[in-house]
């Protein structure tokens, strides 16, 4: 049965593409394409090429730049390899890889700036933003919905990114402690989802021209927002995964026409495999639209999406604090638990030192974080729900240290004093999934291990008695 598009959009495709509909119409009958995204935090494109389970063919659109996106065959199930716990990659839609590629977070890493996904969830972009910057700078990853915000949390730990805040607030709630504060925002505007009428039925059930409608006039309250945040000299990456011209190319004219300091640019890198943005939908900016993007299912192989980037022509600011002056407390809530956890990290770290710079710890409860950055340079987030604040390191119990699953998820093998890898098709790497300890032979070594699939970290046991006793956390137990 043929795909049913509504009567509406089908006209106005129609007037967009002329002699081009036509394919375009044909494309809703093909398979969808399925991809994922490597996390160079974590691999590289030549350790991956000898490791790779699956049939990949690559992203054009990122797979020259800090990204390395592929295509995966229809056979391959990436999604229940023990590599997706590990956070080898990140399972995205090919289109939607585009927006954070176009960010510029090589550069943003290198020099130490702020960069803040805006409508952040799942986490797609914030993880291949923070795959860019490699540890460098700082990043701000917002979701408004609650529950959504978690997911973003999860898939922050999963992917072991240790310079990520992550909060839960509506775009206006950060305007005031993040004003002229951010040197990139990436605006990943909720929309009405055309692109994705072939991945997504919810997409097609709701949509009508007035939620087009709806979805423009939001999209512009945030565009403000994020300009009230942007440093000078900034950018900003705008995109959305519709064709409606009112969500794209005339929503990037309007914001143009309001802010005369902001202009639509070339990015740095050479972007393959995309199409320009329509010059003949607007009245104005005409030369700057077609330096923006579209990804058009007809004629690349992906769903539909449409990206822009916006520049401050403002000089940029240096050498300027971006936080105010503020006192900060002790690390600790007492000098017991200062104790307890020196002696873990002696324990646990072969270079304890590195992770006991109390400028960036913070006991919060009984909880205990290594911050992004030193307290005193942390933005000022006070009102602002923050649910993640760099690495978790782990919770103080009585008078023992335990090391959180976020922590794990963040080291490399040789961070730490004990370690065990075994292979992705093992039964021990089946047996931790479930939630099973590990049988090895006595030995006389004991303490917290960290556990790896083929040298990539998984999750903590702990060493005793010729056991490794399973803390993999029960919400994510599965079988593989």
């Amino acid at each position: 049965m043929a795909f049913e598009l509504p009567k509406q959009f089908e006209d106005r495709m129609r007037e967009i593409l002329g002699d081009g509909f036509a394919a375009f119409r044909d494309s809703y009958e093909k398979e969808r394409n399925q991809g994922l995204r490597l996390n160079l935090l974590k691999t590289d494109p030549e350790t991956w090429e000898k490791q790779n389970p699956f049939h990949l063919r690559p992203v054009p659109w990122v797979s020259e730049g800090t990204a390395k996106g592929f295509y995966y065959g229809s056979e391959d199930r990436p999604g229940l390899h023990p590599y997706h716990a590990a956070g080898v990659y990140y399972m995205q839609e090919p289109s939607a890889m585009l927006p954070a590629e176009l960010i510029g977070a090589d550069e943003a890493g290198k020099n130490g700036e702020w960069v803040l996904d805006l409508c952040a969830a799942p986490g797609g972009k914030t993880t291949q933003t923070a795959s860019g910057m490699q540890g460098g700078g700082l990043l701000i990853a917002n979701e408004i919905d609650p529950a959504r915000s978690r997911i973003l949390s999860q898939n922050v730990e999963r992917m072991g990114i240790r310079n990520c805040i992550v909060t839960n607030s509506d775009p206006d709630g950060l305007v005031g402690p993040l004003s002229g504060k951010m040197d990139r925002i990436l605006v990943d505007a909720p929309c009405s989802g055309e692109g994705m009428f072939r991945k997504e039925d919810a997409a097609l059930a709701m949509w009508s021209e007035d939620n087009v409608a709806m979805c423009a006039e939001r999209q512009e309250h945030i565009l403000e927002a994020a300009y009230e945040m942007l440093a000078p000299g900034g950018r900003i990456v705008y995109s959305t995964c519709t064709f409606a011209p009112a969500e794209d190319e005339l929503q990037v004219e309007r914001f143009l026409e309001k802010h005369p300091d902001m202009h639509a640019v070339s990015p740095d890198q050479e972007v393959n495999g995309v199409s320009a943005g329509i010059r003949e939908l607007v009245k104005t900016h005409a030369e700057e639209i077609g330096k923006t993007f579209r990804i058009w299912p007809h004629i690349s192989d992906g769903e539909g999406h449409y990206a822009a980037v916006l520049r401050s022509d403002a000089p940029k600011l240096t050498g300027s604090a971006k936080t105010a002056a503020k006192k900060t407390k002790g690390a600790f809530r007492s000098p017991d638990y200062r104790k307890i956890y020196l002696d873990a990290a002696a324990e646990i770290f072969r270079e304890p030192e590195k992770w006991c710079d109390e400028s960036r710890l913070i006991q919060q409860g009984e909880c205990l974080w290594l911050l992004p950055t030193d307290r005193a340079s942390m933005p000022l987030l006070s009102g602002i729900r923050v649910l993640r604040q760099g690495i978790l390191l782990g919770t103080f119990a009585r008078d023992r240290f335990e090391p959180d699953h976020s922590l794990a998820m963040a080291l490399h093998p040789d961070e730490v004093r004990l370690c065990r890898s075994y292979a992705a098709d093992s039964e021990e790497i089946r047996g931790f999934l479930h939630g099973e300890p590990i049988r090895e032979e006595r030995s006389g070594e004991k303490g917290w291990t960290l556990i790896t699939v083929d040298g990539y970290s998984l999750g903590w046991a702990k060493l005793g008695g010729g056991t490794l006793k399973n803390h993999y956390p029960k919400g994510l137990r599965t079988k593989y």
